[in-house]
């Protein structure tokens, strides 16, 4: 029966497996919705109770904040209605029971609906259950698309004669459906998420987050038009002189863009070394510098060309009428539970070097009174591998408050006094070994023979014989168990321990030697950003947080409240969780996001 092929995917972590079965498997009477979606203009003698299914009909789920509005679906166990969006605004019984916390409110996505719908100027509070999120906690591998997550419970949301587009719907018996299930499957879903130990961290992490990044969506972060566009004008001038520069180099014209075009440049026309197939990435053109004055103009085309049309032309687009930003916060993509973000990705603004770094001088609030504030999280990744592993030596440090990379840096060299350079390797050592990394990768990263890499990494762990141990049962219990977990129970399912190939076999070791730590750092600006915003609610202030990247926590901050804010948000980021190092964090105020720091 499908019921047992469904038991039997949990179990083994076949869950994508679901989405291959044939249509006719999925048939059962359980997963089956026999309730016709009524449309309705109103919600006058339509009692639906205090647990509600709910779903917006959009025109695209996957860009929510610019999408239309087609209608809002509603769903208890034995009725489900349907009103357009038009009859929504109007119906006060239906708009006092959106905001009303005590309706328990079961979704899919649950953050689009709130961000959707606030632009239409509705509210809606009382989020109790989000089986996108649940989904994702039982497996982080799930696609955000309702078929692809109803798959995993055997439902099919359009009808055997039907084909329809579940990212561009305007159909009021998909949204049904979806309010439905949303509300239908949450028991069973919550026993699976029980088994797994993930209910205190759906319930007391997961949801909560989910109203506060829809809260930082819907405020959004102000971007000038007009000073990333004299950016633009300025980059695309240095473009425009690079390309003259390697034409002139290569002694004639061809497509800069284009790997096989620069390969053949590269490899046939100037004769410099092959070693990778004809391959021109960033990796193989630094292992050219010097060989050719063209590599260093090709590296320096690619990084301005990528802050022209990701940066500048990529991010004008997404400025609103109001001013600002709105990107979408992805709660359910990375395998870790970091949050990623989208529309426009502001994660990946690299602040390596200054040109990357110059594109946060156009992100300020054209207001005298308001400043931002930006608070990060030291080195925690580091101090979270500290309280892991139980390492002393490594506790020790961090609180005598020692520079950590310094400390590395007397083990892995010998010395007393580490000199500047041996420090910054041991600052690539400290972060590798975060990641798992090997003797290759460390010898590739540092430009260094592998021996020498592989007698740093071995000098690291005889420092630090605990972080080897704490390693070693990390990858043995991934190995046993099929996953590993974070402080708070946050499974990454591993399949590649027993592969055939020896790369992906490394890949499940690094990735089951990384999870926990940066899955722990994870949880732990989750539970901050939760705590933060509660505490800003409470005391009433204008201020807000606004945006979240990576370790990094940021603030419009109105200058009469900075002191309040400033002390609110260190106490809170440094109490998140308790671990046997402190919590350090740096940051502070500036007028724009560049000066922020």
């Amino acid at each position: 029966s499908f019921k047992e092929i469904s038991e039997f995917c949990q179990r083994y972590g076949l869950k994508q497996f679901m989405n291959k079965i044939p249509e006719k498997w999925k048939k059962s009477d359980s997963n089956q919705c026999n309730l016709e979606v009524e449309v309705v203009s109103n919600l006058n003698n339509i009692d639906l109770g205090n647990e509600i299914g709910i779903e917006v009909d959009l025109y695209d789920r996957n860009d929510y904040f610019r999408s239309e509005v087609f209608g809002i679906a509603l769903s208890n166990k034995n009725k489900i209605v349907y009103l357009n969006i038009a009859d929504a605004k109007k119906d006060q019984k239906l708009l006092s029971i959106l905001a009303d916390e005590k309706v328990a409110k079961y979704a899919y996505d649950f953050k689009a609906i709130k961000a959707a719908l606030h632009k239409e100027n509705i509210e809606v509070n009382g989020l109790k259950f989000d089986i996108l999120i649940a989904s994702y906690l039982l497996d982080s591998t799930i696609k955000n698309n309702p078929q692809a997550v109803m798959n995993l419970y055997g439902i099919d949301l359009k009808s055997s004669d039907e084909e329809i587009s579940l990212l561009s719907t305007n159909n009021p018996e998909i949204a049904g459906k979806i309010a439905y299930f949303s509300l239908f499957t949450s028991d069973k879903i919550l026993v699976e998420l029980e088994k797994v130990n993930a209910l205190k961290l759906f319930n007391e992490l997961e949801i909560p987050l989910t109203s506060t990044l829809a809260d930082m969506e819907i405020e959004g972060f102000p971007l000038s038009k007009d000073d990333l566009t004299n950016f633009g004008q300025e980059y695309k001038e240095k473009l425009k002189n690079l390309t003259d520069e390697i034409y002139a180099l290569a002694g004639t014209k061809f497509n800069i863009s284009s790997p096989k075009q620069v390969g053949d440049i590269l490899f046939n026309k100037l004769g410099l070394p092959d070693h990778e197939k004809g391959s021109t990435s960033v990796d193989v053109l630094n292992s050219l510098l010097g060989q050719h004055p063209i590599i260093e103009k090709l590296l320096d085309y690619r990084k301005y060309f990528k802050l022209v049309t990701t940066y500048i032309d990529g991010f004008i687009q997404h400025i609103y009428p109001d001013g600002k930003i709105h990107t979408s916060f992805n709660q359910a993509v990375t395998q870790t539970g970091r949050l990623s973000s989208s529309n426009p990705n502001l994660q990946n603004i690299s602040i390596r070097d200054e040109e990357s770094k110059n594109i946060r001088k156009s992100f300020y609030y054209d207001n005298e009174n308001i400043e931002i504030l930006s608070y990060d999280y030291s080195q925690i990744e580091l101090r979270i591998l500290a309280h892991l592993s139980n390492c002393q030596k490594l506790i020790d440090v961090f609180k005598s408050n020692e520079d950590i990379h310094a400390s590395t840096a007397k083990n892995v060299f010998k010395v007393d006094k580490p000199s500047d350079l041996q420090r910054r390797k041991a600052k690539v050592v400290n972060f590798g070994i975060v990641y798992g990394i090997s003797d290759w990768g460390l010898a590739e990263e540092l430009g260094i023979p592998v021996k020498e890499a592989k007698e740093m990494i071995e000098n690291f762990y005889q420092a630090y014989p605990e972080v080897a141990l704490f390693f070693k049962q990390i990858v043995d219990n991934g190995i046993k168990d099929g996953f590993v977990s974070t402080m708070l129970g946050r499974r990454r399912y591993l399949a590649g321990f027993h592969d055939s190939n020896y790369q992906v076999r490394e890949f499940a070791k690094r990735a089951a030697m990384n999870a926990p730590i940066q899955g722990s750092a994870a949880d732990l600006i989750k539970l901050a950003m939760i705590r933060i915003a509660k505490a800003i609610k409470e005391n009433n202030y204008k201020s807000k947080m606004v945006l979240q990247i990576h370790d990094e926590l940021i603030f419009k901050v109105y200058k009469d409240e900075k002191e309040q804010i400033k002390n609110l948000v260190m106490n809170e980021m440094k109490r998140a969780m308790e671990l046997n190092v402190p919590l350090e964090v740096d940051g502070g105020f500036g007028r724009t996001w560049y000066d922020a720091k």
